[in-house]
């Protein structure tokens, strides 16, 4: 458990503007907002106040009260809304912590509201999720996943899980009465389905982390065939460098871009051909790399040079480029001219299309986001299978498995003793989070 400190920090973005909101959260928030406001305005209701400390006016505001347990903490909570300036927030952090509040740590609020029940751990995640959203695609998965869609698959399985372990025990302790069999028989039936939902929620092509952390693009192809020309215009800026001279990439170049409404990481990389130093080899070698980790690889050539499919990726969509010089070839894929623009707008809205099939959630299932919550289950899976293979004569084995099982469900949604997993979850929260 964190400690009973009462807490503050700033929780609208950093910077001057406007109005910026500090959130105070503790046993003696009511008593600094007491102190700064003259009284506490009524709970959840907005008042404005001068906020004073001695003699020093420090700013008027709006100021809400939010007593514990009904705050987003769980705990007494405060919030002042002030004028946005440095020399504003800077004497209102003063105040607070000469009244006693120490400044909290990324992620602290969001964790006092899981310690306090008041979020599991995957809408605490959420909420990191939906700072973070750069897409509407995100922020849809983001929204989906803080309204409890994720929560409530997971505590289903739990609940279940919970049942078929009781099922297990009177297997066990009522051996004696002829209902054992039964019994383990209902329990296993349970893990069996729970088995196959599980597996298939797993089998998902890894769509929702991939969407929350951006879809990996590779564009690979011969020297001077318009790669970086192509990054560029996706990314509607001069990102990358273009020249005539073949090699010009040696590194990998990657932008950020939102595409479709996705977030999609685009990798400009060295043109594939035989090498003629040891740089240029190592940007080749660097450029497959990137092609073998991609989740899409776009092949670009140029469409009036001998065309050859011998290229050690196999590519998701191959692309002609040049289609506005004589000696242009139509060739499987696309065509395009880089130099005129057409071709281009058709590109965009078949890449679109093809990011839209790799990250749409199937079904009404919710996708899984995190790498943990994919930890945890494979855990929870490994256990129940082992569990099946118990001898119906120890049910006792079998019930061991289903409280492995337990437990690892039990961590993605917070609800066993998780304090080192805690510190991981929340220590990459913005702060006032």
């Amino acid at each position: 458990m964190t400690d009973a400190a009462t807490i503050y920090a700033l929780a609208s973005a950093p910077g001057r503007a406007g109005v910026a909101l500090v959130r105070v959260s503790g046993p003696r928030a009511g008593d600094a907002l007491s102190a700064l406001a003259g009284s506490l305005p009524a709970p959840r209701m907005a008042a404005v106040r001068t906020l004073r400390q001695a003699d020093l006016e420090i700013d008027q505001a709006l100021v809400l009260w939010f007593p514990g347990p009904h705050s987003f903490t769980g705990e007494n909570v405060a919030e002042f809304h002030i004028h946005g300036g440095r020399a504003v927030r800077e004497s209102l952090f003063a105040a607070l912590e000469s009244l006693g509040a120490r400044p909290a740590r990324p992620g602290e609020f969001s964790r006092r509201a899981v310690e306090h029940g008041r979020l599991d751990l995957t809408r605490a995640e959420a909420i990191a999720d939906l700072v973070e959203a750069e897409t509407p695609a995100q922020l849809a998965q983001a929204l989906r996943q803080y309204d409890g869609a994720l929560a409530s698959l997971y505590e289903g399985w739990r609940g279940r899980l919970v049942a078929g372990l009781a099922h297990a025990e009177a297997a066990i302790d009522f051996s004696d009465d002829g209902v054992g069999g039964e019994e383990f028989a209902t329990a296993r039936a349970a893990v069996t389905q729970i088995i196959a939902e599980i597996q298939a929620h797993l089998e998902d092509g890894r769509r929702g982390e991939a969407l929350r952390e951006g879809l990996r693009i590779a564009i690979i192809g011969p020297p001077n065939a318009g790669k970086s020309s192509l990054i560029n215009a996706l990314a509607q800026r001069e990102a990358a460098i273009v020249s005539d001279i073949a090699g010009t990439t040696r590194d990998v170049i990657e932008l950020r871009l939102n595409l479709g409404g996705y977030l999609v990481h685009v990798a400009d990389t060295a043109g594939l051909r035989e090498a003629d130093d040891a740089i240029e080899a190592e940007g080749v070698r660097r450029a497959l790399a990137k092609a073998r980790e991609s989740d899409l690889v776009l092949l670009l050539v140029d469409g009036t040079a001998p065309y050859t499919d011998q290229f050690p990726a196999k590519p998701d969509l191959v692309i002609s480029n040049k289609s506005d010089l004589p000696g242009f070839q139509k060739r499987d894929g696309l065509a395009l001219s880089l130099k005129s623009g057409e071709g281009l707008s058709r590109l965009i809205e078949t890449l679109s299309a093809m990011v839209a099939e790799r990250l749409e959630t199937k079904g009404e299932t919710p996708a899984l986001t995190r790498p943990r919550h994919r930890e945890a289950l494979g855990e929870a899976l490994a256990s129940l299978r082992h569990g099946l293979d118990a001898p119906a004569d120890q049910p006792e084995l079998f019930a061991e498995d289903l409280r492995l099982a337990l437990r690892a469900v039990g961590r993605i949604l917070g609800r066993v003793d998780v304090e080192e997993l805690l510190d991981v979850v929340f220590r990459d929260f913005c702060i006032g989070k």
